[in-house]
């Protein structure tokens, strides 16, 4: 017995199996009529009639699902809504790729052949010079600076990258004839690093060694100079020490700073040194006493080959007039142009042509000191009523009034009285007192803990070696001591 299901799929299934029990009973009734009338043999035409009816069944159990799913889904009800869907976000066209190319600029090149190297037009020169403070810096590169320039296309500048200093970078983008520009700023990190060399020959050699610049043995030279004369003090087996400042940005050493403090030891004498800015902003350094290093003058005004004429004032014959003078000052003979500086802090009160000394310069010092500076070529840029600081180049040797040769004709006078630059008792500097003083130990304890700090065992153990080293290795160690005192010489030049 057949139980109907409540699905609508049911009803399909029952219609079916009606249709295919009623071809059943059908052929069951032609069975039986065949079988009494051929005695259960079909004829040719009751197999024809049964493959006829049996293709129409089977049509018919194929067909009729179909229909009647199709009335059903026609039948099915349905709905419609209309659904507010929010607005997609907009899409942002993507910012063009970037193609940064960095350089660093070589020795002798300028913006200009930087633009080139990249066919970059006139025009971007025109455009970069033009913003605020990119023209002192794009015209002034020095050796070693990084910039960076984005060119999407041959020919095509869309950006530009150069360091303001060593804190801040300068960004432009470029839109036609428009500029944008961004300052990046990247902090400094400051730190000390103290090192120690033993002079073996050359000071530069054993600056080198003790992982310092050129520029920095440079400036230890002349920190000390006015105590050890470079070229003809140092022995070997001299040892220095130094305290010096380190910038870092992101990892990486930057560049070194100022020698914060420094010791050298000079055949058996230390001498000691401390970087010290005053109240006014004038930096200068000075002993652990806080006296100041620099004294107050220098003996010899001039890089000199020979003394041509001493300080007389018994008188000598005069090589032009032909007759005995008093000679009121030292005469140092040097090739013309020879560059000529202040012996000490001073006002310049004389410039301009004085008789037989022809081009000269008058310097006021205070306290009654006076310089005098003859024979000039040529005078340097400082004029009546400047003042001008201890080494600054004030002219140039020559041979102009009564000269036979070029040569420096320099003068020494205390309250107007002539006296030998080569003898004289010059004035010492005046010590820092009272709150200077106090504020100089202040900005150098750091660096003088630093100095206390360093271990000096295995230096002194090789400046040991060095002393102790053969007659024929020390000759050797002085040659290149003088051949450093020659580059000293034209490095301070």
């Amino acid at each position: 017995m057949e139980h109907p299901t409540a699905s609508t799929q049911g009803k399909p299934r029952h219609d079916n199996l009606s249709t295919v029990r009623s071809a059943k009973s059908w052929f069951k009734r032609l069975d039986a009529a065949g079988s009494e009338d051929f005695r259960g043999r079909w004829s040719r035409e009751h197999w024809m009639l049964a493959s006829l009816f049996a293709t129409m069944g089977a049509l018919v159990v194929a067909i009729v699902p179909g229909f009647n799913n199709a009335a059903h889904e026609h039948k099915a009800a349905r709905a419609s809504f209309i659904l507010t869907l929010p607005h997609a976000p907009a899409v942002e066209a993507p910012a063009p790729a970037e193609n940064w190319q960095i350089v660093r600029v070589a020795k002798g090149q300028n913006f200009d052949a930087l633009l080139a190297q990249f066919n970059l037009p006139a025009s971007a020169r025109a455009l970069a010079m033009s913003q605020k403070g990119a023209k002192a810096v794009l015209t002034h590169l020095h050796d070693g600076a990084e910039l960076a320039f984005d060119i999407p296309a041959p020919g095509v500048l869309r950006g530009l990258r150069y360091d303001k200093d060593d804190s801040t970078r300068i960004q432009l983008q470029f839109n036609g004839d428009k500029v944008a520009s961004t300052t990046i700023h990247r902090p400094l990190e400051r730190r000390l690093e103290s090192t120690s060399g033993v002079i073996a020959g050359s000071l530069f050699s054993a600056g080198d060694k003790a992982g310092l610049s050129d520029g920095m043995v440079i400036e230890m030279a002349k920190i000390f100079s006015y105590d050890i004369d470079m070229a003809q003090d140092l022995q070997p087996g001299d040892s220095f020490q130094v305290v010096y400042e380190d910038y870092w940005r992101d990892g990486q050493r930057v560049r070194t700073g100022n020698i914060l403090a420094a010791s050298f030891d000079n055949n058996g004498k230390r001498y000691f040194a401390y970087r010290y800015t005053h109240p006014n902003g004038k930096t200068e350094y000075v002993d652990q006493n806080g006296t100041p290093l620099k004294k107050s003058f220098m003996r010899t005004p001039v890089e000199f080959t020979r003394i041509s004429s001493g300080f007389t004032l018994a008188g000598r014959m005069h090589p032009i007039l032909g007759y005995m003078r008093k000679h009121t000052g030292v005469d140092y003979a040097a090739p013309t142009g020879t560059p000529i500086v202040a012996a000490g802090d001073a006002k310049v009160i004389f410039e301009g042509w004085k008789g037989g000394y022809g081009n000269c310069i008058i310097l006021d010092h205070g306290r009654g000191y006076t310089t005098l500076y003859g024979h000039m070529s040529r005078f340097g840029r400082y004029h009546v009523g400047q003042h001008v600081e201890q080494g600054t180049t004030i002219g140039y040797v020559g041979m102009t009034g009564m000269a036979t040769g070029p040569h420096l004709h320099y003068e020494f006078r205390i309250n107007g009285q002539y006296r030998n630059p080569l003898s004289v008792t010059m004035p010492k500097p005046l010590p820092l007192a009272g709150a200077e003083l106090a504020s100089f130990h202040q900005q150098n304890a750091a660096a003088l803990a630093q100095l206390n700090r360093m271990q000096l065992l295995t230096h002194e153990t090789v400046a040991q070696q060095v002393i102790n080293a053969p007659a024929s290795v020390k000759k050797a160690m002085k040659r290149q001591m003088v051949a450093s005192a020659r580059k000293l010489r034209r490095s301070r030049g």
